[in-house]
């Protein structure tokens, strides 16, 4: 059997994907443990043999094995801009975008203690904006000076003001530290510019990241390690929702993913106002966005779901006393591996899902907010509309092992008692039930098509009853 394998280095599990491109299947997954701290080709052997078992064969003979990562904490970076809703928000929405993690979020001149919290955060990328294009240079070469001059030696990848360019270049490579010059993530306010960092910030994963995470131990193995894990994921939603020039795609999606420790939403498409009494005002999203709601877990934030949805919430949703709830979700927190044991911990499980889905597509979605003006009365857009989206898409531990995985997903639609909140109103649903999505952005790299063809067979569509 002559297949491709797929791997992910997950910040727990290494899961292994075989794939026959010639049938376009997925013909085989398998998990365990990542050991990353000591040798993670311990924990991806141990996944190989497990695939074999599944697989049924003595050998396993690949043509082609690339893999993602997410191991040793993800790609940990940290945002410094000149202004919070401007250059500071479109350096989060493109640090997001390049599949990373991000751990800070700065504005307007470092300080000391500014730097000193950067260092305990150990970040792998420093992205550094300010300033529009024939902008305000002072503060981006300002903050270039203070990071020069730090003990920080992570790389800095520079998406600011192109006139402030060549002096933040000349800054770091006298302080003899690693910069990379991009475009500028910001180059009006009105127009978001993300691409070309995110491929920036790529090009570093693979120079630097892979080998500070201890991953290129696997190098030997494998052909290539490509990309983070989350953007991974985000190619595989791009090419569902576009499709290529052969095979269509669904158009505009949301996939929702839901964990232990966070809810990843993706979502694709350009979330313009649809319609015309609505103003869209800040900055205009990127067609392709992603947000990290990283207190929305069902396990180790399973007491921020019960703080922020409430005891009250969850029992309106589970039909369980509120007492019960509070004590199992204080259990839950310090229990993580806890598998639930009956009907009750089965249905807790399930309204924490629905409200981590329910929260976070909040988060993630537009919002309108009323005006008034002597011509009357409209409405101002901030953020994606994301009213008609075609196609919802979940993935995740606690979707894929529920018995009711749509009445979780169901978390997503637009609430009329919130009208504001520009959430999906009639998507169709699918399951990823195998956690093919990193594989097939890995495939997409060089089979497109196929890569598209095996996801459209392998989400399980979910209707009433599932």
């Amino acid at each position: 059997m002559q297949l491709s394998l797929f791997i992910d280095f997950g910040s727990t599990f290494t899961k292994v994907t075989a794939v026959d491109i010639e049938r376009e299947e997925v013909v085989g997954t398998a998990k365990s443990f990542t050991t990353v701290d000591t040798d993670v080709m311990l924990g991806l052997g141990r996944a190989l043999e497990m695939l074999k078992q599944n697989l049924g064969v003595d050998e396993l003979t690949a043509e082609r094995k690339f893999a993602c990562s997410s191991a040793a904490g993800g790609l940990r970076m940290v945002a410094v801009g000149l202004v919070p809703k401007l250059t500071v928000e479109a350096a989060r929405l493109a640090a997001l975008s390049a599949g990373a993690k991000l751990v800070g979020a700065y504005a307007y001149s470092l300080t000391g203690s500014e730097i000193e919290e950067i260092i305990s955060k150990k970040p792998d990328v420093i992205l550094l904006a300010g300033g529009t294009d024939g902008g305000n240079l002072d503060f981006v070469v300002n903050n270039a000076r203070v990071i020069a001059e730090s003990p920080l030696d992570v790389p800095v990848v520079m998406a600011g003001n192109k006139a402030a360019q060549d002096t933040v270049r000349s800054i770091f490579r006298k302080a003899g530290k690693d910069v990379r010059i991009t475009a500028n993530v910001l180059p009006g306010v009105q127009e978001l510019n993300i691409e070309p960092s995110r491929r920036t910030i790529r090009e570093v994963f693979l120079d630097r990241i892979i080998h500070s995470k201890g991953i290129d131990k696997a190098m030997v193995y494998l052909d290539g390690i490509l990309m983070p894990t989350p953007t991974a994921v985000l190619q595989a939603a791009r090419l569902l929702a576009d499709g290529t020039k052969t095979e269509p795609g669904f158009g505009d999606l949301v996939v929702v993913d839901v964990g232990g420790a966070t809810t990843d939403v993706h979502s694709i498409g350009f979330g313009k106002p649809a319609q015309s009494n609505v103003i869209l005002k800040g900055i205009p999203e990127s067609y392709i966005k992603r947000t990290v709601e990283g207190d929305l877990g069902v396990r180790y934030n399973a007491l921020s779901i019960l703080e922020t949805a409430g005891a009250g919430r969850l029992g309106e949703i589970s039909g369980l006393g509120e007492r019960f709830i509070e004590e199992k979700i204080r259990y839950l927190s310090t229990n993580t591996s806890h598998v639930p044991e009956n009907e009750d911990e089965i249905a807790l499980d399930r309204s924490m899902a629905y409200c981590a889905v329910d929260i976070a597509i909040k988060r993630h979605a537009g919002r309108l907010e009323h005006y008034y003006s002597p011509a009357g009365t409209g409405f101002v857009q901030y953020g994606k509309d994301l009213t008609g989206v075609k196609v919802v898409v979940g993935t995740g531990g606690p979707l894929v092992q529920s018995d009711s995985p749509l009445s979780i997903l169901r978390g997503v639609l637009f609430d009329p008692r919130d009208p504001l909140i520009l959430k999906p109103r009639e998507p169709a649903f699918y399951l990823d039930r195998s956690y093919v999505l990193y594989a097939m952005g890995l495939l997409a790299e060089t089979h497109p098509d196929t890569a598209l063809r095996i996801m459209k067979k392998n989400f399980a569509p979910l209707r009433d009853g599932c």
